[in-house]
């Protein structure tokens, strides 16, 4: 077969060349070698330092410690806060209770002056004596309850064990009075919601 003098695969012959699949892959990749050398020799790598730079660039480590001693700080702070807190409500407190003893002493004075009068009188008629002595007592007794001071005397009432000591026992004059308060040997005393002493009492009870 003849061939044809038009297409030739010989550079220096003038002829067209032959374009294959094969010789086209490799035109192609020596271009694209060859620009990729002229990149990288045009390319100075140490000529612009990397904005990652070790200094410049904290690590994860280091940020959490960080948050971990602001967190800290704030609790030291918050804790301190607290405990002066505490401290300024407790003197309140004991400034407050102090305030109102004094108050509550300051209106007993009267009190106190009153008796000191009838114990040096020694020419005072019994009867006399007597009446002043009561005078006193309920005076006294006014300023106590004015404090908030509840005397308890449930003889006749029924038997309340948060508020009376039973410390006698008698036989029930009929069915109803049984547990009912007979007698009361010592008073008791509450301050406003506090029981400060319970009544001694004696108490009916069915004898069966």
């Amino acid at each position: 077969m003849k061939s044809d003098s038009r297409y030739s695969n010989d550079p220096d012959s003038g002829a067209a060349s032959i374009n294959t699949p094969g010789g086209m892959a490799e035109a192609a990749a020596a271009e694209g070698l060859a620009a990729e050398v002229a990149d990288i020799a045009s390319t100075d790598m140490a000529a612009t330092p990397s904005s990652r730079q070790e200094t410049t660039q904290p690590s994860f480590g280091e940020g959490r410690d960080a948050e971990l001693e602001a967190g800290r700080e704030r609790y030291l702070r918050l804790a301190a806060e607290f405990d002066n807190y505490k401290k300024r409500i407790a003197r309140e407190r004991t400034e407050q209770f102090d305030r109102a003893q004094g108050a509550l002493i300051g209106r007993l004075l009267d009190v106190v002056d009153d008796l000191d009068r009838v114990s040096n009188d020694t020419n005072t008629p019994a009867d006399a004596l007597r009446e002043a002595v009561e005078m006193i007592e309920r005076k006294l007794r006014k300023e106590l309850e004015g404090a908030g001071l509840e005397r308890i005397d449930p003889t006749g009432q029924p038997f309340d064990p948060q508020l009376h000591e039973a410390v006698a026992v008698a036989p029930s004059p009929s069915p109803d009075q049984d547990n009912t308060v007979s007698a009361t040997f010592q008073s008791g005393y509450r301050l406003k919601s506090t029981l400060l002493r319970p009544a001694r009492v004696q108490v009916y009870q069915s004898m069966h």
